[in-house]
């Protein structure tokens, strides 16, 4: 990646499906972060669409892939576990 000015870091726009928009941000090499924007996944196929989105990167990954509210990295409540190869639901509902 070049230099870039100022504090912005580099985004990544990625469409899961049309509609449904995810963007990538490179904050630091350790982490791999995204937004969706969840009033774009209502309704169960919209639901299964970010779920076989989490799995899949998952998958890729053989890492842990965990979904939480914005601003609060420490209470996740939907992640891909990887000894289950499923996504699993992680806070209570």
């Amino acid at each position: 990646m070049s230099a870039l000015s100022g504090n912005a870091s580099p985004a990544l726009r990625v469409w899961p499906a049309p509609e449904v928009l995810a963007i990538f941000r490179f904050y630091v090499d350790e982490t791999v972060d995204f937004d969706i924007d969840l009033r774009e996944l209502q309704g169960q196929e919209r639901l299964d669409l970010l779920c076989g989105f989490l799995r899949a990167i998952g998958r890729r990954l053989g890492k842990p892939v965990l979904m939480t509210p914005e601003g609060d990295d420490h209470h996740p409540v939907l992640g891909f576990d990887v000894t289950a190869d499923r996504v699993v639901l992680l806070a209570e509902p």
